[in-house]
């Protein structure tokens, strides 16, 4: 039987994710968003080539073969979270500076495509995992970052934060 996840209430994340959670739709499956989202950010950057994809919009923003790299490793550490959650494990999880990883990603050393290969892989074994979830699980809420949070809400915050920076993708860097 399919998983089916509901959209989580604002008690079951820390409101600094509501920005995320807001922008997934509420009519629509989050897993068939998670799905989605892997071939609309390849369409979005098939026709960007590594020398564009090595430039930022703004002084002191990031690249986009950066941003990808962000989305890749915030995931990563999302998911772990949702492991752990889903695991049971009661230890409180550590935050991530996200400047930090982007500054020592070496993402603008690689090849775009490679980048690009490397999400689907993330995305792709990620969606393996939540399906993989019962849906009792679902409502088990682990501590990150000092902040409580359930394994759904962690789910539409990957959701939610993908659907930011794709926005921020067509609307600053690939902007007409």
């Amino acid at each position: 039987m399919a998983l089916t996840i509901k959209k989580p209430s604002d008690t079951e994340f820390p409101v600094s994710y509501l920005p995320y959670v807001s922008q997934v739709p509420e009519n629509k499956e989050v897993l068939d968003i998670l799905e989605q989202q892997v071939t609309e950010l390849q369409q979005l950057l098939a026709t960007i080539d590594d020398a564009r994809a090595e430039e930022a919009y703004a002084e002191g923003k990031w690249t986009i073969k950066e941003l990808v790299q962000h989305m890749i490793d915030s995931e990563r550490v999302f998911a772990y979270r949702a492991l752990c959650f889903a695991r049971g494990e009661q230890a409180s999880l550590p935050g991530f500076d996200e400047n930090l990883y982007a500054e020592n990603s070496m993402a603008n050393d690689r090849q775009l495509k490679d980048i690009l290969d490397e999400y689907e892989l993330v995305r792709k074994s990620n969606l393996c995992l939540f399906r993989s979830f019962e849906t009792a699980v679902l409502d088990n809420v682990g501590t990150a970052n000092n902040k409580h949070i359930t394994l759904r809400g962690l789910i539409y915050v990957i959701a939610g934060h993908e659907r930011h920076h794709l926005n921020i993708l067509k609307e600053r860097y690939l902007k007409q």
